[in-house]
């Protein structure tokens, strides 16, 4: 193991450098997440590694030219590592992190939150507000699907509520899901009680279980996040129809059009068959649900572009979140300066 790959560990590590942060020409001295590793071939036929390094502000391309060996387990994908090297900004390729020296960080060295964002509410508001919510559902078989699945101290429960909601996009973090999917189903509540024809209890039980499937689909990675092998082979739309399908035939006399109007939320939340929805929206509740979480997702996007940015700065580079860049004028407590 060579001493230029993997430095020894020092406990009097430098201050944080955050990606938003780094310039082009700067030597690099910091701690990152690895968000992806992939080992490629020079054209010589040596390895090298490309990485996709992270913190609380962004993410960056990486590339390790040497040592490869000596370094690749210590950067598996959810991984804390201490890099040092150098950004630069290639009029052709864009911004990258050569790599020269990494090794796994100390737990003292870091503080998670510099790595990790987290949601803008205290949790136990966001439970709160949840047990609240599904208070007001009224239909009998409906409340009792929803309580089975959120009682508290489940183990449904206990991945749930501290699942995050995707891998990169939008609330990529511990307790994101309970974020997403509460204030969809919040603004589905809200918007049902506007048009007519629409059940709101059948909107609102969809919209709070149209995710579910993420708890089997993606899994903890170190202090990163992955998919699991079934998300990737089954994918988080047909993991949540089935269980909630298996749960309400657990349910007797579980009325068959409430079940097929929830099952159908489920399956075609994405709103496109592109998108991995095996169905498209055919129900107003569905059409409701799939709005609102698009919405949800997209303005989710928003709140993670705005962290990448430097101080003054208003907009952010093209964000394939939201297929543009992102515009954030001046504000005071939250509203347009005057």
């Amino acid at each position: 193991m060579t001493q230029s790959a993997l430095s020894h560990p020092t406990l009097d590590a430098p201050a944080k450098a955050y990606v938003r942060d780094l310039a082009d020409g700067e030597g690099v001295d910091s701690i990152f997440l690895v968000r992806d590793r992939a080992r490629r071939l020079k054209k010589n036929g040596d390895p090298f590694l490309k990485l996709q390094l992270c913190d609380v502000t962004g993410s960056c391309e990486a590339v390790m030219w040497d040592s490869v060996d000596d370094c690749f387990a210590a950067c598996a994908v959810g991984s804390v590592v201490h890099v040092t090297g150098g950004f630069s900004v290639d009029a052709r390729y864009g911004a990258t992190l050569t790599v020269r020296a990494l090794r796994t960080a100390e737990r003292e060295e870091y503080d998670p939150a510099d790595l990790h964002d987290a949601p803008p509410q205290p949790v136990d508001q966001m439970v709160g507000d949840l047990r609240s919510l599904i208070e007001t559902v009224r239909t009998p078989a409906l409340g009792e699907l929803l309580r089975r699945f959120f009682a508290e101290g489940s183990d449904t429960w206990r991945v749930w509520s501290e699942a995050p909601a995707a891998k990169h996009y939008h609330q990529a973090y511990r307790h994101g899901l309970l974020e997403h999917c509460l204030t969809v189903a919040q603004a589905v509540g809200a918007v049902a009680t506007t048009f007519p024809g629409l059940d709101r209890d059948v909107a609102v039980t969809g919209a709070l279980l149209h995710d579910i499937g993420k708890i089997e689909a993606y899994a903890a990675a170190g202090e990163g996040i992955e998919m699991t092998d079934a998300g990737r082979l089954q994918g988080e739309i047909p993991l949540g129809y089935y269980m909630v399908r298996r749960e309400i035939e657990s349910m007797p006399g579980f009325p068959p059009d409430t079940a097929q109007a929830v099952l159908h939320i489920i399956l075609s939340h994405h709103g496109a068959l592109e998108h991995g929805s095996p169905v498209v929206p055919c129900t107003r509740e569905a059409t409701l649900v799939h709005m609102m979480d698009n919405l949800g997702g997209r303005l989710g996007s928003f709140d993670r572009i705005e962290k990448t940015l430097g101080d003054g700065e208003q907009w952010s580079s093209f964000d394939r979140g939201i297929s543009a860049a992102a515009y954030f004028a001046p504000r005071e407590n939250g509203h347009y300066a005057a």
